[in-house]
């Protein structure tokens, strides 16, 4: 249900996925025969009562990168390893279903409503017994400190997103000390998506704190886990029941994190390294499918593969140039090159705000998303950049672009560049591919906009206002999720105003309109919608694909043996 980055995969994650089948590999080991798009709410995750599992053992997770930033608020933070483990320790207020229908999370949160509309007041109920691990319980406290840091009116924090929390007016203590009375004021109809997870006053109630307290460890927790080792030279973050939580019981003993490239996953599962790993890329397809006690487990995400365009610095500044690079591309053959041979169809689609299969997706591309050379050719002669040769000249300067791109990145991730790179030659736009340290890509390129062009993966976007930090303007050095920056008034009022509006297909037509906008302005180009494929040890229960809902790791742990 989060929507962050991810680093470990070309394109990736919402509303639905297409289904494969996953029960091994034919005789000559092709992937097996493509099936229809599964709905949404469907999830392979072996499901078991707790009866079922053993207590103890260890689960062993890899991530695309140690982490410099657990602090998800932030935008360092806001990477999808870093929010899983983040969650894991955290509260998690709300809990998703495979549908993406939202609940209270009972462990930390009873009850929460709509108590008010004019103006819009929401109460939490908090459970009595919740606690940060340094004893003091939850309270509003927590939640006025989290909207002070991120609601945009200091700039000394350096928030990710402002979105909702700029619309609240003020956060105070209801009706006893677990009561939580939070007020509006304007409209919001994503309300749910706030304080989620909810971090501790102790840990973000100043600018220095906030920013960089999180900095590669995590200073308070709050859930059924907690850190027990940080291992920077192991490349592992270890993490253990608490003893204090007082909900049900984890059934694992610990749960390990470690960090390694994308391209080592399939051996580190295969030699029982790891016990999860994609099974996305058609050569670890084949190898894991047919692995000894192995499921290929798949379910419906909401997952958007895009390039994004640096509007902030060189030839891009122009939106003639960005418009250009969005008719030269073509998606469907980038398309086309990552799904050969896998047991799924890759399509392009039209929108930055709706999966294809969901309520209120409309094409909005218009002619920036259609493959026309000739187009993008007339655009880079109005901008200036003449044909000189095999490349565009303007006055004196050859139209150069550099691709970042991880070390740590997969072959497909690199055919992708290579063929970003090709068909922006074709006219005349030369691309450079700088291979940057994994452990780098985010935090020294992506995040502070250090690149012309870049790919990676937004995932999980079931509440859209939380894509508003990706469209909205930057302000001086906070880019908030717009790392590109590009962005309108016009557009941060649209989706101001779609925040706003709780009436769903008023406000999915607001949207839409803000999708045209984007479009045109050359902001990013969505290329196609990430199935799920996952290699999952067969004995796991409970983990997996889990469509849109959230992973809920006080039931996952290894089945008792027969």
């Amino acid at each position: 249900m989060r929507r962050t980055p991810a680093a470990a995969l070309v394109a990736a994650t919402a509303a639905t996925a297409l289904l494969v089948t996953g029960c091994g590999s034919s005789d000559d080991d092709k992937p097996q025969a493509q099936k229809s798009a599964a709905p949404a709410g469907s999830q392979q995750i072996n499901a078991h009562p707790l009866s079922d599992i053993q207590q103890g053992g260890t689960l062993k997770f890899a991530i695309s990168q140690y982490i410099a930033d657990f602090n998800r608020y932030t935008a360092n933070g806001n990477q999808g390893d870093a929010a899983t483990i983040n969650e894991l320790v955290e509260p998690s207020l709300f809990t998703a279903d495979a549908r993406g229908a939202v609940r209270p999370n009972e462990n930390f949160l009873l009850s929460a409503s709509v108590t008010s509309t004019s103006p819009q007041v929401v109460t939490y109920k908090l459970n009595p017994k919740a606690k940060w691990s340094d004893g003091a319980p939850l309270s509003w406290r927590d939640f006025r400190a989290l909207w002070k840091a991120t609601n945009g009116t200091n700039k000394e924090y350096e928030a990710a997103n402002t979105s909702g929390y700029d619309q609240i007016s003020a956060v105070g203590q209801g009706t006893d000390a677990h009561q939580v009375k939070v007020t509006f004021s304007s409209p919001y109809a994503d309300w749910k998506r706030l304080f989620d997870p909810l971090l501790p006053a102790a840990g973000i109630d100043t600018p220095a704190k906030f920013n960089k307290g999180w900095t590669e460890k995590i200073p308070v927790t709050g859930a059924a886990f907690k850190i027990s080792a940080y291992d920077r030279t192991a490349q592992t973050i270890t993490a253990v029941p608490d003893p204090q939580w007082w909900g049900t019981k984890p059934k694992l003993d610990s749960i390990v994190f470690r960090a390694l490239d994308f391209s080592a996953w399939t051996d580190a599962y295969l030699n029982k390294e790891i016990d999860y790993a994609s099974a996305i890329l058609p050569e670890d397809y084949k190898r894991l499918a047919k692995a000894a006690g192995t499921d290929i487990r798949t379910g419906a995400r909401w997952d958007e593969v895009h390039i994004t365009l640096n509007g902030a610095r060189g030839p891009l500044k122009d939106v003639r140039v960005r418009q250009a690079v969005q008719h030269a591309i073509d998606r469907k053959a980038i398309a086309t090159a990552f799904g050969k041979d896998l047991p799924v169809e890759l399509k392009t689609y039209g929108s930055h705000f709706f999966m294809p299969n969901q309520a209120g997706y409309q094409d909005n591309s218009g002619t920036y998303g259609t493959y026309d050379v000739e187009a993008a050719g007339e655009l880079l002669d109005a901008a200036g950049w003449k044909t000189k040769g095999d490349t565009r000249v303007k006055d004196g300067k050859q139209l150069a672009l550099t691709y970042a791109l991880s070390a740590g990145s997969t072959s497909a991730q690199e055919d992708q560049a290579e063929l970003v790179q090709a068909q922006l030659a074709a006219v005349g736009i030369k691309v450079s591919i700088k291979k940057v340290p994994t452990n780098d890509y985010f935090s020294k390129y992506v995040t502070i906009g250090n690149f012309d062009l870049v790919s990676f993966r937004w995932v999980d976007q079931i509440f859209r206002s939380e894509a508003y930090p990706i469209y909205r303007q930057t302000a001086g050095k906070n880019l908030y999720e717009n790392y590109g920056s590009v962005g309108s008034p016009e557009i941060d009022t649209l989706l101001k105003k779609a925040g706003e509006t709780t009436d769903a297909t008023e406000q999915a037509k607001i949207y839409n309109e803000a999708d045209t906008k984007i479009w045109a302005l050359g902001h990013s180009i969505p290329l196609y919608q990430h199935p799920q494929v996952l290699a999952v040890r067969s004995n796991l229960a409970n983990y997996g694909a889990g469509g849109l809902a959230d992973d809920d790791f006080t039931k996952v742990g290894w089945l008792k043996k027969k």
